[in-house]
Formats: structure tokens, C-alpha cells, sequence
């Protein structure tokens, strides 16, 4: 159950007009949907226009499901409910969540990154999880509508909250802070992602540090201090940051990191003369930062080192992210949910990791701008200088990689798939990943049948 939220106030929230029956403002929404096959009594419909429906032709039906009350741009005539009408929809909900999220006085928790958003937020909602009721961003909600429908899903009785902010611009940053008003803002890696955009290296710290910005007062700020310049931050706020990372001279770092592939990444955590023997769940020596991460953001809290201990080996990865598929000839590492150049590292570091034969299946990494083709054939080439046995470029971009990688190249997928079968040999690890929009996960379901 949402805490209690009126209709008269989420007007007010949005500066929006009230259309309706006067005796029904106090009424409580139940849940705020976007979908109307989601609709349940008590539900906030919001009316979206989108690029192939309009959300504003299923009012009425949403209305006859229950609904309360439809956050929309037009409201039917003679509408059978109440409507609550407002220049722009996508515009309004940011601010009905941020009234919402302002009656929780609980740790919320803002993560964001060009590397391991969602893995670290999985990690840290694993940790508070064993002291917390803790509400976390479901699936990859981390944008301008994501960011509100998370918030707005908190339940009452939430004890902590952990919120995944993704951006491709400058501004984006401000406008999900301004919502999320975090107590404790985690920053992952600053890497090469979105240069489209933000130009290089610092428009993509600038961007991300937007977040400082809307902090709540007296917040906490958790970095990674590996990164270079992250790592350069010595005030926020008037606050100290708390720096973590694989570096010992992180005040949150880690020893004896020994990677064993299917069964876990072993580690010591090492913080204020405590040592924490764990072994995380997961096939990346990267989940060591993301555990470390965690382990700053739960002692922050208060965790026992047995609460952090558990919560960190009671992670587990989600969708398409280092997922291990065994078939019956080849073990599969499906990593094709999306991909940089600093992700796509990460990912052949773990590869190596694995016994026998690798091969690397990789495609195009997106919104480079002007570094694109550079930095394709620099990912082929520390493809190559890892020892992988065989690299395969798939898609226009990819092709600057098979040339620094030395490796096998296909425009498109269909490609491929008409010469894997003669590419992949039995007892093979396959690696998978590229950007999201280039569909890897059809690669993944072919290799499934090996």
C-alpha cells in the first residue's frame, strides 16, 4: 500500500486542474499506472502520448478498472471519474512523485555511473535488505518516467530506498535528483559513455554530479575513488566523500580478490581495521567494487559485519547482465543487455576468467560521437591482448573492433548466425554483449541450442 496520497494533493503537486466531482479530492490513490492492463482499484492512471499509442483513448476503459483518477492532457468529455488535467503529463508526474517521495524521512539511497548502475544497486539492496524493508528500482526504470513510477511505488511501510538515475545529457541529472532528494548519492565509474552528448570524460562527471546538487542536507557521498576523477573530488557539499575501490588506499578496499568463475568471486572487505571474508555470488572481478560500494553505503546504516556479510553473498545479477547460460556442449555469458567501452573490459576480464576455448561474440557501442571508431578498435585490440581465443564483430561499428582485435567480422546478425554453427566448437565459452538496441539477445537464443 502507498501512504496515504489524495487526489487533492497530487493536483496541487502538479499545478493541476481538478475535473470532477468536488466530494472525491479526498480520495486515496492505490498505485500510479502507466499501463492500462496494470489498473486495479484505487489506481492514478497517467495518460502518456506515445510514439505508437495514447494512452489518453484508454481513460475511459481504465476508469470502468477501477481507477480513481487520470493524470492526463485532455480529459473525455463527461468523463465517469475524476481527471486531473495538465499541460504535459511526463512533465507533471515528476512532480507528483517528488511530493510523494517528500513524506518518506528514510535513507534513500541515488545511484548512478557509466558503468554497473544496476549491478551496484542490486548489491546495496541486497545489504540494507538484511536490516531493511527496502524498496529498490525494479528492472532498468532509471530515466525521466522510471525514475517517478519507482518513487511512486515506495510503499508505506519502505524503511529504506535504493533509486538506479540513468542520463544521456546535461539537465537529465538534475531533473531525477530533484525527485530522488538522495541522503547518501553513490557514483559508480565516469566513463566513455553518451559522448554524443557530453562531449568527453568531464561533461560525463559534470552531468552525473548534478546529483550533489539536490542532495538532502547533511547527505552522504560514497565514490568510487579507482576512477580518475572521481577520485579528484575532495569536498561535496561541505561534506568529506567516502571513497571506495580495489586500491588500498581506499579507506573501503579489498584483498586476496580471487576470481573462480562459476563459483564466485572470493574477497577480503577491508574497512576501519575490520576484515570480511566473503564470496560474492557473481562472475566478475568488478562485483568486488559493487560489494565494496555496498559495504560503505550498509555501514553508513548501521549493519552489523554479519548483516554485510550476508547481504553481499545474497546478491543476484538480473536480466541479461553476466548472466551464465550452460547448454548441453558450451557454457554462455549472456552480457547483452548493453555495453561501453568500459563495460565491454569488464566483461572480456571475466571471460578470461574461464577454462578452455573463449570467444567473444561483440557488437556496436552506441552514442560514442566523435571517439567511436577509436575506441571500437582499442576495445578489439585489449580483446586481443587478453588472450581470447576468438573475436567476432557483429554490426557497422564492430568492424573497427575485428580490425584492432585481428578477429572475424559480420554486418549483421543474420550473418553470423548462417556461419556459427562452423565458429563454435564444443566446451567453448561465449561471451555476448553489445549496446541494447542492437538485439544480441537473439545471439543468445541460438547459442542456446548448441
Amino acid at each position: 500500500m502507498m501512504k496515504h496520497f489524495t487526489l487533492a494533493e497530487i493536483a496541487a503537486a502538479c499545478g493541476g486542474k481538478y475535473v470532477g466531482d468536488d466530494s472525491l479530492k479526498n480520495t486515496y490513490i492505490t498505485s500510479v499506472e502507466r499501463d492500462s492492463r496494470s489498473i486495479q482499484n484505487g489506481s492514478l492512471f497517467l495518460a502518456i502520448c506515445g510514439e505508437r499509442v495514447d494512452g489518453h483513448d484508454f481513460i475511459e476503459q481504465c476508469f470502468e478498472k477501477g481507477a480513481v483518477c487520470a493524470l492526463c492532457e485532455k480529459a473525455p468529455e463527461n468523463a465517469s471519474a475524476p481527471c486531473i488535467v495538465v499541460p504535459s503529463t511526463l512533465d507533471a508526474v515528476k512532480k507528483v512523485a517528488k511530493a510523494y517521495r517528500e513524506k518518506f524521512d528514510i535513507p534513500v539511497i541515488g545511484i548512478s555511473g557509466s558503468v554497473g548502475k544496476t549491478s551496484t544497486k542490486e548489491m546495496i539492496y541486497a545489504v540494507l535488505s538484511q536490516k531493511f524493508k527496502t524498496h529498490k528500482t525494479q528492472g532498468n526504470l532509471n530515466n525521466e518516467l522510471g525514475v517517478p513510477l519507482t518513487l511512486l511505488a515506495m510503499p508505506e511501510d519502505a524503511e529504506a530506498a535504493v533509486i538506479e538515475m540513468g542520463i544521456s545529457d546535461f539537465g537529465e541529472m538534475t531533473r531525477l535528483s530533484e525527485m530522488v532528494q538522495p541522503t547518501v548519492c553513490v557514483l559508480t565509474v565516469i566513463g566513455s559513455c553518451h559522448l554524443e552528448n557530453l562531449g568527453d570524460l568531464d561533461g560525463v562527471l559534470k552531468s552525473k554530479t548534478e546529483m550533489f546538487s539536490n542532495a538532502r542536507e547533511n547527505a552522504s557521498f560514497v565514490l568510487n575513488g579507482d576512477d580518475d576523477k572521481l577520485s579528484e573530488i575532495k569536498d561535496i557539499n561541505g561534506q568529506k566523500p567516502i571513497f571506495y575501490g580495489l586500491m588500498a588506499e581506499n579507506p573501503y578496499h579489498a584483498e586476496n580478490v580471487k576470481n573462480n568463475a562459476e563459483q564466485g568471486v572470493s574477497c577480503t572487505l577491508c574497512f576501519k581495521d575490520r576484515k570480511l571474508n566473503v564470496t560474492i555470488p557473481a562472475i566478475g572481478s568488478y562485483m568486488v567494487s559493487n560489494a565494496l560500494a555496498a559495504t560503505a553505503v550498509g555501514d553508513l546504516l548501521g549493519l552489523s559485519d554479519e548483516q554485510l556479510i550476508e547481504g553481499v553473498q545474497a546478491y543476484q545479477t538480473v536480466g541479461s547482465r553476466a548472466n551464465v547460460v550452460q547448454t548441453k556442449k558450451i557454457r554462455i555469458i549472456d552480457d547483452c543487455y548493453n555495453a561501453n567501452p568500459n563495460s565491454m573490459r569488464a566483461s572480456i576480464d571475466t571471460l578470461k576468467n574461464f577454462d578452455g576455448r573463449k570467444v567473444a561474440i561483440l557488437g556496436d557501442m552506441k552514442e560514442l560521437g566523435a571517439y567511436e571508431a577509436k575506441l571500437h578498435y582499442q576495445t578489439g585490440q585489449y580483446a586481443k591482448a587478453q588472450g581470447i581465443d576468438l573475436i567476432i564483430g557483429v554490426g557497422p561499428l564492430a568492424l573497427e573492433l575485428a580490425k584492432g582485435a585481428e578477429g572475424l567480422w559480420f554486418a549483421t546478425i543474420e550473418d553470423l548466425e548462417a556461419d556459427i554453427n562452423s565458429l563454435i566448437k564444443n566446451k567453448d565459452t561465449v561471451l555476448v554483449k553489445a549496446s541494447h538496441s542492437m538485439h544480441f539477445e537473439k545471439i543468445v537464443e541460438s547459442l542456446k541450442y548448441f
